[in-house]
């Protein structure tokens, strides 16, 4: 797996300059600049395809700061309902996830990844908010599962409390 530093939104027209303003439609494309990888966006006016040597890219719509927050919940809510999930086999998958996103907001960092003798592939994580480390098997969710586990995070992300058991 190749991994990328993305930088974020410019919130300005590679093209033309031009601010882009909520609600703008526009395109970003990853492209190779020598050994790194830079985005560039692109308002819908000056969009004419990715490059031949685009990376990927994707269309997108300028989100409103003001309106747009996303109320997370806080870390404890994360880390207690990640702790229950863990208890339970058959919510492996979800546990999975849980562990992606709190990675990506900073309460655990990714120390390592190892093989177990039974060869499952495991996350190694450090809490930086909650002292300890957690070794998570990496099971990636169906299809239905993908529905369910974004239903259940949603609400514990937009209300702060832990879905009902």
């Amino acid at each position: 797996m190749i991994d990328f530093d993305i930088q974020r939104c410019t919130r300005k027209c590679h093209a033309t300059a031009r601010e882009l303003r909520p609600g703008d439609l526009y395109y970003s494309v990853l492209v190779p600049d020598g050994s790194e990888v830079v985005r560039q966006d692109f308002s819908k006016e000056a969009w004419e395809g990715p490059p031949e040597n685009a990376i990927c890219w994707w269309k997108a719509t300028m989100p409103d700061p003001q309106t747009n927050k996303i109320s997370w919940a806080p870390h404890d809510i994360m880390l207690d309902h990640f702790e229950r999930l863990l208890q339970d086999p058959q919510h492996q998958d979800a546990a999975y996830v849980v562990a992606l996103l709190m990675v990506r907001r900073k309460i655990v960092r990714l120390d390592d990844t190892e093989k177990g003798e039974d060869g499952v592939e495991r996350l190694v994580l450090v809490g930086l908010k909650r002292e300890g480390s957690y070794k998570i098997p990496v099971v990636e969710p169906t299809a239905n599962r993908i529905v369910e586990i974004q239903n259940e995070l949603t609400s514990l992300l937009q209300s702060g409390d832990p879905p009902a058991e």
